[in-house]
């Protein structure tokens, strides 16, 4: 028997680091995407055909119907935290593993949530657009782009968890006053580390300066945040989103964008994505990322390299460390 005969299958869906993909090649028969093309079901389902493990990005639907061509699938491994695009209760009843790349991006998205939040709150594109069209003639007081303030402001997180925590912490930096809503409520003392009050939904809504959204996606959470939400928020208030573009009415939004109901947005996420509803791309007063929040080297090398690991771990009869449950 050959050597490469007793090696597992194994998908790579999109393309990774090529020093990652060479280590990964040195155990396993690896079948790569490096020209990054993005499948379709069809695609995927005729890749993975023959495969003993995946390992995926979001962009990756993983149904009933692909588990069921894959007769030696053992673990699908997600370079992501969230994992809407695995049909959980599939996994389940196929017996196969899927597992996910929490804690590594916790703070760089953070960093992103909170960058996306001062920039939306400041205007930050538009007022760069404004300059590069040549509108600065001279220093104004009153004239220039006006913005809100982020320094004692009140700052509503919609989801608690690591990234909610971790954009909590940030948040004392600039004296703001943070409230949360959460499916279930923190501890005390995690409450006291984060300096976050709990709130209800409807309160936060109505009294924050920002809202930045950090929940994960899921049936229930299906355009959550939609004219009714929009409706309650402050004319002066701001809504980011680094969650996932499914959580909000991204037609109801653009709506109050352009009638000034709400003074911004800053979105990292959209339904569609990649694509961009025009209604959105039309608008100043938004500023568009395209799902960056984890895109340093250092953290998608991080999230890769777990995956990985889950995987392999997978493979050789272990507990993934990130094990999902369905």
């Amino acid at each position: 028997m050959s050597q490469n005969a007793q090696k597992p299958k194994i998908l790579v869906a999109r393309a990774i680091f090529p020093d990652l993909l060479a280590e990964l090649e040195k155990v396993a028969i690896v079948q790569s995407n490096q020209d990054d093309h993005l499948w379709n079901a069809v695609d995927l389902k005729a890749a993975l055909a023959d495969k003993d493990a995946a390992i995926v990005s979001g962009g990756e639907r993983v149904d009933a119907d692909i588990l069921k061509a894959s007769p030696n699938l053992k673990i699908v491994s997600n370079i992501a935290v969230g994992y809407n695009n695995l049909d959980m209760p599939a996994f389940k009843a196929a017996n196969v593993m899927a597992t996910n790349t929490p804690d590594v991006l916790t703070d760089t998205t953070a960093d992103f949530g909170f960058t996306l939040m001062m920039a939306t709150a400041r205007r930050v594109t538009e007022s760069e657009q404004w300059l590069r069209a040549g509108h600065w003639g001279k220093f104004s007081i009153c004239d220039a782009p006006l913005s809100m303030d982020i320094h004692h402001s009140t700052l509503g997180i919609m989801g608690m968890g690591r990234i909610g925590q971790a954009i909590a912490k940030r948040a004392r930096g600039f004296n703001m006053n943070v409230t949360y809503f959460n499916r279930s409520r923190l501890s005390e003392d995690l409450e006291k580390e984060c300096g976050a009050t709990y709130v209800d939904r409807e309160t936060l809504l109505k009294q924050s300066d920002h809202i930045i959204l950090v929940m994960p996606y899921t049936p229930e959470n299906h355009h959550l945040f939609g004219e009714k939400e929009l409706n309650l928020m402050k004319p002066s208030a701001t809504l980011v989103n680094i969650a996932r573009g499914g959580i909000v009415d991204e037609l109801a939004l653009a709506k109050a964008l352009k009638e000034n109901r709400i003074f911004g947005a800053g979105l990292d996420v959209f339904e569609g994505e990649p694509k961009v509803i025009p209604e959105l791309l039309a608008l100043k007063n938004v500023v568009l990322a395209p799902h960056m929040a984890s895109a340093t080297e250092k953290t998608r090398r991080a999230m890769i390299q777990l995956a990985i690991k889950n995987c392999l771990a997978g493979l050789n009869g272990q507990t993934p460390p990130n094990l999902l449950k369905a």
